[in-house]
């Protein structure tokens, strides 16, 4: 079902015999790292010493990404392009290992593993072996942005990178099995929010080798013209090559690379001299191109082995022949399979790729391993950050007047969009939820990125917008995560509860943070910034699916040089965290904060004294004069729970005026760490001055309570530490209604303290019995009621 289009590019003879040839070298290359530990060029008969006793890596995808390598280099060169390449098929790192290492790169961040015999050698040996490289395109691997181990985030990836970058073609290589994914079902749509005036493309490859591990590929099995409707109706012009004949697969390929790279250069360049005018382009935008490539999996491999058909079978998913060492026939097979691409003729005598290999590689920075498109720290410039006084709420005295938190900060993040808006390296993502969490601010900067159709009752949207909008978390982390590798800066916004739904995706980009912290050739790039909001303790009104504050203990599991946690109590604290995070590198911070009006703390040089330290006692707050120890800390994390221990202390001073009440707020949460443990926690000595050794702790924390418990497991005071969080007793309901259920109210907080405190429980009998008659009292209001009594509702801080 090849386009019309694609007969009109013809591939010379002696460009295909190239072609072919860097194929093949890209082929043998990927099949050594799987097998390989000696005898690289075959010098000798093959033993069976020269194989690994244990194989591991991926075969069968490897061909087809070697194809779409040689191609692409082959663009690249031939237009000068700036390109990037996703490789999306999972565990496909001998085919992009195989080619950075022909094109120089390779040996280049790793001298001792030259472009040679002895390189080539240390190139095999060290492929999914001790203390070598992964089997997936690893941060270890240059000209990578993606972790192939888990499938679906791909083409996000590659629309990340291609935002605010016009000039870069991104093509990004779509396994068939991958494409059976949701996240990446919904990343077809993604070209709808791609500015063909200042946004580079992207270039999707979809392969299809008709298997997965061990089942067919869904798309793979559909008729051609459902495959085509499908393709078609996401809004893409596919393209198609197919074949087992190397031949004609090239010409094929080099037809539609053409037809492709010319389709996208015609769309940019009708947007850009449109809005080079002061216009748009007149009619509905062409499609953007995509190719739809399918081979067999597992291509130029063993056609059978034992008589079962292996080649263009799930049998070729990973290691087409095993058990090569202790069976001669199938090391004479490995042999023949290996020498089939014919080493002789690939590389010379010394082990370096002949010039024919390498006609087709680009040079220097245009080469798909060296690009610095994908070492994005080379290209990350600061952030232009406004002076915080200028955003800053006036705080005459603690708990005066109240603002929303995310309403300061969408000021302050509406001046941060408008000072980049030139140099377009700063966006905001999140789930159609930017209003909705008071960061509407933005709009004053920008609009919503939306390339498709308006209607006169859309507000704020337009094709030059930075701030994105769809209601899948997965694109919004997807494109983020392109887009700060690339050398970009970002936030994420969203709903508390939902971003669960991107666990597993963090988990990988944490991984890959961790292990490019220690590559010294990957420079640093920006933090991946959440904000999140609605949370809940307000959530009040969307009721228990809405209400899971558990992200920050998944997060918290993770690499402690990475990951951060922040819970700023006010809006203050919330605008001097947000500045830090975004200045910040190699990261990934969690900041959860209010939309709702709180109280306003803390001036914004207490606030920011108070943020450096992470956490510390508020003196103002508490009733210890310096003459004794306190009887009792109350602690606090996150804003409603600083909200009721601030009650709660003021019930304190009402009714036991005599107890000496430490307050301790605490902003980050991994300040309750062990410092062996994490490069913010305290050591034990100023944990100890901070909680005590020997008093009661009674703590309010946003989330669930037992993360507190994990994180001070070892301090000296744990056995006197008492955490109230969410218990998963959730409900429609009012605000305080929500934290009486949960026992984090400021009276459950004061009975605490009763029971806690030596000497109390009798002396203070009354006072406890009174605290849990308003809460009795509490239950029957708000049911006959429908709101808060009138004594929470009303309450300030009169301190």
């Amino acid at each position: 079902m090849a386009d019309p289009a694609q007969r009109l590019h013809v591939l010379p003879d002696d460009e295909l015999a190239a072609l072919d040839a860097h194929w093949r070298a890209a082929n043998y290359l990927s099949a050594g790292q799987i097998y390989l530990l000696d005898n690289p060029l075959l010098t000798r008969p093959l033993r069976p010493e020269d194989v690994k006793p244990r194989l591991l890596g991926h075969w069968g995808t490897s061909p087809g990404l070697n194809l779409v390598h040689t191609h692409l280099n082959r663009v690249v060169k031939a237009r000068n392009l700036e390109a990037l390449c996703v490789w999306g098929p999972g565990h496909g790192g001998p085919a992009v290992l195989a080619n950075s290492w022909l094109d120089g790169s390779y040996s280049e961040v790793y001298p001792d593993v030259p472009r040679d015999a002895h390189g080539m050698a240390r190139l095999f040996r060290q492929f999914s072996f001790p203390g070598g490289v992964p089997s997936h395109v690893a941060p270890e691997t240059p000209g990578s942005v993606h972790e192939g181990g888990e499938l679906g985030y791909s083409l996000a990836h590659a629309y990340g990178a291609a935002l605010d970058n016009p000039s870069l073609l991104v093509t990004c290589v779509v396994g068939d099995g991958e494409a059976e994914t949701g996240p990446l079902a919904a990343s077809w749509h993604s070209h709808a929010f791609l500015d063909p005036v200042h946004d580079g493309a992207v270039l999707p490859v979809l392969h299809l080798n008709g298997y997965k591990i061990a089942n067919p590929a869904l798309l793979a099995r559909l008729p051609a013209g459902r495959l085509d409707a499908l393709l078609r109706g996401y809004g893409h012009a596919p393209l198609y090559v197919s074949g087992d004949d190397p031949r004609q697969v090239h010409r094929e390929m080099a037809a539609a690379m053409d037809t492709a790279v010319e389709t996208i250069a015609a769309i940019q360049r009708t947007a850009r001299e449109a809005a080079a005018a002061g216009g748009t382009p007149e009619g509905e935008r062409p499609p953007w191109p995509m190719i739809v490539l399918r081979t067999p999996k597992g291509w130029t491999g063993p056609a059978d082995v034992d008589g079962k058909p292996v080649e263009g079978t799930w049998r070729a998913h990973q290691v087409p022949l095993s058990g090569v060492r202790e069976d001669a026939g199938r090391l004479r097979q490995l042999e023949e399979w290996l020498r089939s691409y014919r080493p002789d003729e690939l590389f010379d005598a010394e082990g370096r790729p002949v010039p024919a290999v390498l006609a087709c590689v680009p040079e220097g920075g245009r080469r798909l391993g060296a690009t610095p498109h994908a070492n994005g720290g080379l290209l990350l410039r600061s952030l232009p950050l406004p002076p915080l006084e200028r955003h800053a709420v006036a705080v005459d005295k603690p708990g005066a007047a109240r603002h929303e938190p995310t309403a300061v900060l969408g000021g302050f993040l509406e001046e941060v969009m408008a000072a980049t808006a030139d140099r377009r390296d700063f966006r905001v993502v999140g789930p159609d939820e930017t209003a909705s969490n008071r960061l509407q601010a933005l709009y004053g900067a920008t609009d919503k990125a939306w390339q498709i159709a308006t209607l006169p009752t859309d507000e704020h949207l337009g094709p030059h917008g930075r701030v994105m909008e769809v209601l899948s978390e997965h694109l919004c982390q997807g494109w983020l995560e392109g887009y700060l590798l690339t050398g970009r800066h970002g936030l994420f916004s969203c709903y508390e509860a939902f971003v669960h739904i991107v666990d597993s995706m963090v988990n990988q980009h944490i991984k890959w943070l961790k292990v490019s912290r220690g590559l010294p050739w990957r420079r640093p790039v920006a933090s991946l910034n959440y904000l999140l909001t609605s949370h809940v303790w307000r959530q009040d009104h969307n009721g228990f699916s809405h209400q899971d504050p558990g992200f920050v203990d998944h997060v918290l599991n993770k690499s402690p040089e990475v990951v951060r946690v922040y819970l700023p109590p006010d809006a203050n604290t919330l605008l001097a965290v947000t500045d830090h995070v975004l200045r910040s590198r190699d990261h990934v911070n969690v900041v959860v904060a209010g939309k709702q009006p709180c109280y306003d703390w803390l001036d914004l040089d207490a606030a920011r004294a108070h943020c450096a330290r992470g956490a510390g006692i508020w003196e103002w707050a508490g009733t210890e004069d310096g003459s004794r120890d306190p009887d009792v800390v109350l602690a606090c994390a996150g804003d409603v729970p600083t909200h009721e221990v601030l009650a709660a202390a003021g019930l304190l001073r009402q009714h036991l005026p005599d107890v000496a009440v430490r307050v301790v707020n605490v902003v980050d949460m991994t300040r309750l760490m062990p410092y062996e443990e994490h490069p913010h926690g305290m050591p034990d000595h100023a944990y100890d001055a901070l909680f005590t050794r020997d008093k009661p702790v009674i703590f309010a924390y946003h989330g669930y309570p037992w993360l507190v418990h994990r994180l001070a497991y070892r301090r000296a005071g744990h056995s006197n530490l008492h955490v109230r969080g969410y218990k998963e007793s959730g409900s429609t309901t009012t605000p305080f209604d929500m934290v009486v259920r949960n026992d984090l109210d400021r009276y459950r907080l004061v009975m605490d303290v009763v029971d806690r405190v030596p000497g109390l429980a009798v002396r203070a009998a009354a006072v406890r019995q009174a605290m849990a008659d308003v809460r009795t009292r509490h239950h029957a209001w708000v049911r006959e009621h429908g709101v808060d009594l009138p004594e929470v509702a009303e309450w300030r801080w009169t301190g």
